[in-house]
């Protein structure tokens, strides 16, 4: 039996892509069926323009992407056409020739260099918004189905304004940036000229200047200094001149007392006696009036006048020429006290809706706001503290891990370690740690009669004699002094306070964001001695200075020993 033929039009078996049989064919939810390279393909474009995965077939729009399903009748057809063009048993009547899916219009006018398609031959009019491509009229019933669709003329004229826009705002940036080159040149030149203007009129004419008045000063102190060596040498002299004459007289005195004592005669004895006595009573009364003033007093006064001149003309210079430095960061420093206002305000408001809950809110104000008064308040506060060894004078000796400090006895003193950072002229130690945190607290206790507990910068000179080594002489430390009485020290500026001490131990609290120094007696209770403000700039190592058998002791304020 013959078996049956069947008309088959294999155009139905390309794919509307690419135009060839369909390879591995898939079908989508809406029926149209295509190579499975080619539909992933195609979405995969519709994906990288930001736009639906529609259907190339009928404009079918997806609300998500399709996943295509391999489509095994198809599948069969295809291979059965295969193996039927092998045989060459299909004849023209029943089987017509496939034809190639026309190709993208872009593709073939670039290739071709026309304007017009190369698949149907007609003017290359009509642009597809979608694909953004340009076609011709036939071009979209087939690949560019359900697309919007422009006139290619309106199309360049709208790209024309777009184009014409992007250039005229690319020309001005140029020119903004331009001025900008310019404006920055001319800075430049400006900043270099500053910098010689200002180094030759007025850096080189001021410094010039005061270096010309320290001369003069200078002079006018040796002036002075050779005024006193002549007054000075002629008290000298005359005191020297006179001294000599007197003593002329008192050898003179003592020749007559001599022969007197010598002679035999009772009545010349007595009658000499008399005249003889008021005499020398005249003469040792006069010596009990003499002037014993110090003729090298005036220099002393002069050489401490000038010491003292020098410091203070120093600590000027280092402050004037440091806050001269910071002028370059003028903006910032507004814009970071601007910043610190706004803070301070935020913390302000922060703390009256605090206040404004009740109760609930009184431990928080507590701890922010307000200064403790009890020893449990200030214990909240306690920071550890260790002596540090390489800073100890070397007739102190430390112990008890390195927590107590006393003077050494003196065969210990040539075994000491020379330590480089140690104090050298004065009987004085630092702690190793730095306070620096908003609030720190610690206490000491004292033996012996005279102390001093100070809070110094880490710079403070450790080997000159003068002031700038002492605590609390200088600008870099504050102290609280301990003898008979109390007394607190800053830059040799001294307060005498009207407490005596009553208790060994002794408590400091230090505020440092507010730059404020308390001194407290310890017992039962808190007795303030002293507070001292400041702006404190750099971290404060507690110090001390020790007397005459004295000892002092850094307290452990740890919870378990304070409860034992």
């Amino acid at each position: 039996m013959a078996e049956p033929c069947i008309t088959l039009e294999t155009s139905r078996l390309c794919c509307p892509l690419c135009g060839e049989l369909l390879r591995n064919p898939a079908t989508i939810s809406c029926g149209h069926s295509f190579c499975t390279r080619c539909i992933h393909d195609r979405f995969d474009r519709d994906e990288r323009k930001n736009r639906a995965c529609s259907c190339p077939e009928c404009g079918h729009e997806f609300p998500s992407r399709p996943e295509p399903i391999k489509n095994t009748a198809l599948a069969d057809l295809v291979r059965d056409m295969h193996r039927l063009d092998g045989k060459r048993k299909y004849s023209g009547p029943f089987m017509q020739t496939p034809k190639r899916a026309p190709r993208s219009c872009v593709e073939t006018s670039t290739s071709s260099g026309s304007n017009l398609c190369v698949i149907h031959s007609r003017p290359l009019d009509i642009y597809c918004c979608t694909d953004e491509q340009i076609i011709c009229a036939l071009c979209p019933s087939a690949e560019h189905a359900g697309h919007t669709i422009g006139c290619v003329r309106e199309e360049r004229r709208r790209k024309q304004t777009e184009l014409r826009d992007i250039q005229a705002k690319s020309k001005q940036i140029l020119q903004e940036q331009e001025k900008k080159c310019k404006n920055m040149v001319k800075t430049l030149k400006q900043i270099q000229e500053e910098e010689g203007r200002e180094t030759q009129d007025y850096c080189e004419s001021v410094l010039a200047g005061i270096i010309d008045s320290l001369q003069r000063h200078y002079m006018s102190v040796r002036e002075l200094i050779r005024g006193h060596e002549k007054e000075a040498a002629a008290q000298v002299q005359s005191s020297l001149q006179t001294l000599q004459v007197k003593m002329e007289e008192i050898k003179k005195r003592d020749a007559e007392l001599d022969r007197l004592a010598q002679t035999d005669s009772d009545v010349h004895f007595l009658q000499n006696w008399p005249s003889m006595q008021r005499l020398c009573k005249k003469d040792h009364l006069h010596h009990l009036h003499e002037d014993s003033g110090d003729p090298l007093l005036p220099f002393e006064s002069t050489k401490r006048a000038v010491n003292q001149l020098g410091k203070e003309l120093e600590e000027v210079c280092d402050r004037e020429f440091a806050s001269l430095s910071q002028t370059g960061d003028g903006g910032e420093q507004q814009e970071s006290e601007e910043e610190s206002e706004e803070d301070d305000m935020q913390q302000r408001c922060e703390a009256s809706n605090t206040q404004s809950h009740g109760l609930s809110g009184v431990n928080n104000l507590t701890e922010h706001n307000v200064e403790p008064k009890t020893r449990a308040e200030f214990l909240q506060y306690a920071c550890c503290l260790s002596l540090d060894p390489t800073t100890a004078h070397e007739d102190l000796v430390i112990s008890a891990g390195d927590k107590v400090v006393r003077l050494s006895p003196s065969e210990f003193k040539s075994q000491a370690v020379r330590y480089p950072q140690r104090f050298s002229q004065r009987r004085q130690v630092l702690c190793r740690e730095g306070l620096q945190a908003e609030r720190c607290y610690y206490e000491i206790e004292v033996e012996g009669d005279k102390a001093e507990i100070a809070l110094a910068y880490k710079g403070i000179d450790r080997k000159s004699f003068t002031q700038r080594s002492a605590f609390g002489a200088n600008a870099n430390s504050w102290s609280l002094d301990r003898s008979a009485n109390y007394s607190v020290s800053h830059r040799a500026d001294s307060i005498q306070l009207s407490t005596r001490p009553s208790q060994r131990r002794l408590g400091v609290y230090l505020n440092f964001k507010e730059g404020a120094l308390s001194f407290y007696e310890v017992s039962d209770r808190m007795i303030f001695l002293y507070k001292m403000e400041a702006e404190f700039t750099e971290p404060l190592y507690p110090g001390f200075w020790l007397g005459e058998k004295c000892c002092i002791s850094i307290c452990d304020l740890t919870p378990d020993r304070l409860r034992t």
